[in-house]
């Protein structure tokens, strides 16, 4: 069983990475008009980090 911090420690770094993710993705699209390889780093970037924040929610649903 997982302890009560740990689940809060999860949930916790879910949100964070989630919002950077999509913070991060949205960044990248703003800076597309002056950089292109900036931006496809920054969309990349935050999409993987957005998509292991969803992943890590299927991880806390599973805790017990």
């Amino acid at each position: 069983m997982a302890s009560e911090l740990n689940k809060q420690r999860v949930e916790r770094l879910v949100w964070i990475l989630v919002y950077g993710g999509l913070l991060s993705l949205v960044l990248g699209m703003f800076v597309q008009r002056y950089d292109r390889l900036l931006a496809d780093i920054l969309q990349a970037g935050g999409a993987l980090v957005a998509c292991t924040g969803a992943l890590l929610i299927w991880v806390r649903s599973r805790m017990k």
